[in-house]
């Protein structure tokens, strides 16, 4: 059977248990809302395709566990992504604090050249807000990676966070990708181009969980 995408991406989901990743996911890849928490045990994915610069893009999205006593296990993945998107539950100041906890195991166990974007997670409970957007961003900004609010409930900015990292991954063959493109740090990695020809992994498609 002939695939139907032209090039497959793999995105990785970190951050403290309880922040909302699994929510997350669901809402951009089922279009629907968690009305219970269940923690992820080990490590879960999903898959969805989108379109970028006229190609196909399937996107494999792997949801980790949390709790520390899944970081060897969930450890093992961090090479074999190319994007990741951070985590931190907004009405929590610890898993703000634990981000960079998150980001010393990615520069341990990720390759260099992973990009990555932060995300503070459940911005409708306004009212039980801990971290402010601007505490967000300075973080965001002191690691060079980019930065947005999200919430699964309302369903804000939730597209745009996974598609933005995709954007990352992925250089878009436009005048604006390719200006960004020559604005790299010489010693910076490329990204995947697009192009006429297809690229492919050497990975089922087929969902599983550990």
């Amino acid at each position: 059977m002939s695939k139907n995408y032209d090039v497959l991406l793999k995105l990785l989901l970190l951050g403290d248990s309880g922040v909302g990743k699994t929510s997350l996911l669901c809402r951009y890849v089922d279009e629907e809302v968690r009305s219970t928490h269940v923690a992820t045990i080990g490590i879960d994915f999903k898959l969805k395709t989108i379109e970028l610069g006229g190609k196909r893009i399937r996107i494999q999205i792997w949801d980790t566990a949390g709790q520390e006593r899944f970081e060897t296990l969930t450890s093992q993945y961090y090479r074999r992504a190319q994007g990741i998107l951070l985590l931190y539950d907004i009405s929590s100041d610890k898993s703000f604090k634990n981000v960079r906890k998150w980001i010393s195991n990615i520069s341990e166990y990720a390759e260099s050249n992973v990009k990555m974007v932060l995300v503070g997670n459940k911005c409708d409970i306004d009212a039980g807000r801990q971290v402010t957007a601007k505490q967000g961003q300075q973080l965001a900004s002191e690691y060079g990676v980019k930065f947005l609010e999200c919430s699964a409930v309302k369903n804000l900015n939730v597209t745009e966070a996974f598609r933005k990292l995709a954007e990352e991954v992925v250089v878009v063959p436009n005048e604006n990708a390719k200006n960004r493109t020559l604005d790299r740090k010489e010693n910076e990695a490329p990204s995947i181009y697009l192009s006429s020809q297809s690229q492919e992994e050497g990975t089922s498609e087929n969902k599983c969980s550990c």
